[in-house]
């Protein structure tokens, strides 16, 4: 009797490991991509194989197979993803959660939600549903996407209704120490197009009444720089004029932060692959300086927004223009504009030729690198001085034209 339940035993087992082989192999062969595919690497249990992504989806939000997944999650490099089917509106719900994506463009640390709800359904090779981003502090965050699949890749447009300001701040970044304090007013919506797999995006912020409080930082009017002696440049001077031209051009004109501008440094940053260019307006910049640090992070530059704004309403352009003078950096340890102007060129700030005070801008975007060129070469970026000089505002165009001759002439003696 021991010898026939043993025989049953070995059958079954041999008839479970060969369902199990055979229903592994009838996937891979489903999802097996086609030839120039969008595919991705799939671990399910000790076994690895190449899907095709598009065919995936596919299968995933038809109504004969959607229904299998309910119930079911997989692990995925955004989080772990758990399915539900919703068979009156014939559509797949997916949470994720926790749930992170890293965006080289916005810095290396990922960017991290609570949880995040995505319903899909498909029609054809179209695609729409809704999100949803929820953390346990603040209401959720709601929109909708559309999307069109290829064999290639999925293009997505996405709309995130309006909500305030700190519901987004609450949601993407819950333990920002500032939130604690800050009175946050205003509203954002945001569309966003994102391409996958290349993981390319764009985004369309719309913010409305963008007002802080609360951080403090109407103690930086009285505040002393640890620089040295400060310049006391107004905005009419050589320097305060070329280092508006060459770090922050519609400096009047914007609230603290520049839109335009951190669109196009987002679409550098994205082609690059890194953070390369920053997008900071020099309130921005003054803030790095003196609270937030150079990290490269979101966090890091949302944070950074926060202060920029209240020191907008609290500071004013002249103050925030004379604090950043007296603290930037310009190279071999020298920080502050009158310390440079007394380091490279022997003078005050106040007593520099157009010409130095256009050098001495030009030297921001890389202090160190601009300070070592020129000690190897004896001479910094000319281009960049050009395009410095051709930006000052506030001259005539023959003064524009003295500048422009007396930069591409000037040979300064190396530091």
């Amino acid at each position: 009797m021991k010898k026939i339940l043993r025989s049953l035993l070995f059958v079954c087992l041999a008839l479970v490991v060969t369902a199990i082989v055979a229903v592994v192999l009838i996937v891979k062969i489903v999802l097996a991509p086609a030839a120039g595919e969008w595919s991705s690497r799939v671990q399910a249990g000790p076994v690895a194989f190449d899907m095709g992504v598009p065919t995936a989806l596919r299968v995933a939000t038809a109504p004969w197979f959607a229904p299998r997944l309910d119930g079911h999650s997989i692990d995925t490099r955004y989080g772990p993803v758990r399915f539900a089917w919703r068979e009156a509106s014939q559509t797949l719900e997916l949470v994720c959660a926790p749930c992170s994506a890293t965006v080289p463009a916005l810095g290396a640390n990922p960017i991290r939600l609570e949880r995040l709800l995505i319903t899909a359904r498909r029609d054809v090779a179209v695609l729409n549903g809704t999100l949803e981003a929820t953390h346990d502090s603040a209401p959720p965050l709601r929109g909708r996407w559309d999307g069109r699949l290829t064999q290639k890749t999925l293009q997505l447009d996405i709309d995130m209704a309006e909500a305030p300001i700190a519901q987004w701040y609450a949601v993407f970044l819950p333990q920002l120490p500032e939130l604690k304090r800050a009175r946050i007013g205003g509203t954002l919506a945001l569309k966003a197009q994102l391409a996958l797999p290349a993981d390319s995006f764009t985004l369309q912020p719309t913010l409305s009444q963008f007002a802080v409080e609360g951080l403090g930082t109407e103690a930086m009017l009285n505040a002393r720089t640890s620089c040295g002696p400060s310049a006391r440049l107004g905005v009419e001077s050589w320097l305060a004029r070329a280092v508006l031209a060459a770090e922050d051009q519609r400096f009047f004109q914007h609230p603290g932060y520049d839109l335009t501008e951190l669109g196009a440094a987002a679409a550098a940053n994205q082609k690059a692959g890194q953070v390369e260019r920053g997008g900071s307006t020099l309130t921005q910049q003054l803030v790095k300086l003196l609270v937030t640090g150079s990290e490269r992070t979101g966090e890091r530059k949302l944070r950074e927004l926060l202060y920029a704004v209240e020191m907008e309403q609290t500071l004013g352009k002249a103050r925030i223009l004379q604090l950043y003078l007296d603290n930037a950096p310009w190279g071999d340890g020298a920080c502050g504009a009158e310390a440079a102007a007394r380091r490279y060129f022997k003078r005050s700030a106040s007593k520099l030729e157009p010409a130095q005070a256009v050098w001495l801008a030009a030297m921001l975007n890389n202090p160190q690198a601009a300070f070592e060129k020129w000690q190897r070469e004896g001479s910094i970026d000319a281009a960049r001085a050009k395009w410095v000089a051709d930006g000052v505002r506030g001259i005539t165009k023959v003064q524009r034209e003295s500048l422009l001759k007396s930069v591409a002439a000037a040979r300064f003696a190396a530091p």
